[in-house]
């Protein structure tokens, strides 16, 4: 199975990637984290990434499409993947589609989180994380004992720059105008489906492996 997972910020579309990339038996491919692997060896791809990611910004198609062409060239995805973070709008489907025209093959769903602004600004903006180990915390879903400390390692918890409520704001309204057009163009495909992204983690995930159901390994 050949799968693009889109939504906004916050949809949960990592955590779900996971998940329903182990039920179908197909690697994960998500540009996020190839740029946070960018920025953390602080690559020249890295540093400029960062700034539009700091800004809340999309990273350009340029930056993007040579790493996605090559990792769908890879053993592990010729018999199917999981694409999370690409494409990001009109263009970039429009290159994937001639990507896997090159390759003999197609994309056969591409599955929608469905999430509204409110509920993206709660989940996002409540999540602080720490400076000593990464780990992430929610002050309403996963709160610390102490506020500000970290249970694993008594690290200093701070909020990212890009889980603050403005930039997250920016962001959805750059995913508006960017990708929401996504589910227009492949609605006219035949090959969206949307789900509703709200409630817990594994109910969200049994209504996208449900959904998924009818469509071959």
């Amino acid at each position: 199975m050949r799968l693009v997972l889109v939504g906004p910020p916050g949809a949960g579309k990592g955590t779900q990637a996971a998940f329903i990339a182990q039920a179908r038996s197909i690697p994960k491919i998500s540009t996020g984290d190839i740029f946070r692997a960018n920025v953390r060896e602080g690559t020249e791809l890295g540093v400029l990434a960062k700034t539009y990611m700091d800004a809340g910004d999309l990273v350009p198609d340029e930056i993007t499409i040579g790493m996605v062409r090559n990792r769908l060239a890879e053993d592990d995805a010729v018999k199917g993947f999981l694409l999370d973070g690409f494409p990001r709008n009109v263009p970039q489907a429009e290159v994937l589609g001639g990507m896997l025209d090159e390759m003999g093959t197609r994309l056969d769903v591409v599955l929608e989180l469905v999430v509204d602004d409110d509920e993206v600004v709660r989940r996002l903006s409540g999540r602080r994380t720490c400076r000593n180990c990464g780990h992430i915390w929610h002050l309403d879903f996963d709160p610390p004992r102490d506020e500000g400390v970290c249970d694993r390692c008594s690290g200093e918890l701070f909020q990212r720059d890009d889980d603050r409520s403005e930039t997250v704001r920016h962001r959805l309204e750059v995913y508006a105008e960017q990708t929401a057009p996504l589910v227009a163009y492949y609605a006219a495909k035949g090959v969206l489906i949307g789900i509703d992204a709200t409630g817990p983690v594994d109910n969200v995930t049994d209504r996208a492996l449900d959904a998924l159901r009818h469509y071959a390994d």
